[in-house]
């Protein structure tokens, strides 16, 4: 059986408050935005889609070697920004502030990734989505705030594991499962 995959850092539990302030204070643009739940905020590595259990066992092992070469490390989470660009505004994130470590650690994930068949990352940018744009009502009110948030400080978290999680779709919203753990 295949399960819908993807590697991820989850956003720190004392953050999660004031992020739901930061999607409140982007939920007054009354924008046709669904807003991730606080529990399933997190930061995406590699999303690997549907994957059977034979690749999955890859996949933890490649995570498990590659994790070797890293310690935990400290990130800061501050600005918000828009994928792909301003005036059409698909996805609402809050960025890392000098996030060398974090992409390395992605790169060296996403290489060893690609050689199990997997498509490359490209320009990835470390971020925490925060919302999806679905329709065009009140998008100019929405990018506004965005641009007012675009110093915001969110804080600093320690980055001590990557989570390999199952995400299921459902009509309330995506259920996200931890299948490993993996510490750093």
């Amino acid at each position: 059986m295949k399960v819908r995959a993807f590697l991820a850092v989850d956003l720190d539990e004392g953050l999660r408050d004031h992020v739901s302030r930061i999607q409140d204070t982007l939920k007054s643009a009354d924008a046709q935005v669904k807003f991730v739940e606080p529990e399933n905020l997190h930061f995406t590595l590699k999303f690997f889609g549907d994957v059977g259990e034979g690749k999955l066992r890859r996949i933890e092992n490649v995570v498990r070697d590659t994790l070797r070469g890293y310690e935990p490390f400290e990130i800061s989470i501050r600005g918000a920004g828009v994928f792909p660009n301003p005036r059409y505004i698909r996805v609402v994130w809050l960025g890392v502030e000098n996030p060398e470590t974090f992409s390395d650690l992605q790169r060296s994930l996403d290489m060893e990734f690609v050689k199990m068949g997997f498509r490359p990352e490209r320009d990835y940018v470390p971020h925490l989505t925060v919302g999806r744009v679905k329709g065009p009502r009140n998008r100019d009110k929405l990018a506004e705030l965005i641009g007012e948030l675009q110093n915001v400080e969110v804080g600093s978290m320690r980055v001590s594991e990557v989570s390999l999680k199952r995400s299921e779709l459902t009509p309330a919203g995506p259920i996200y499962t931890d299948m490993e753990v993996f510490r750093l």
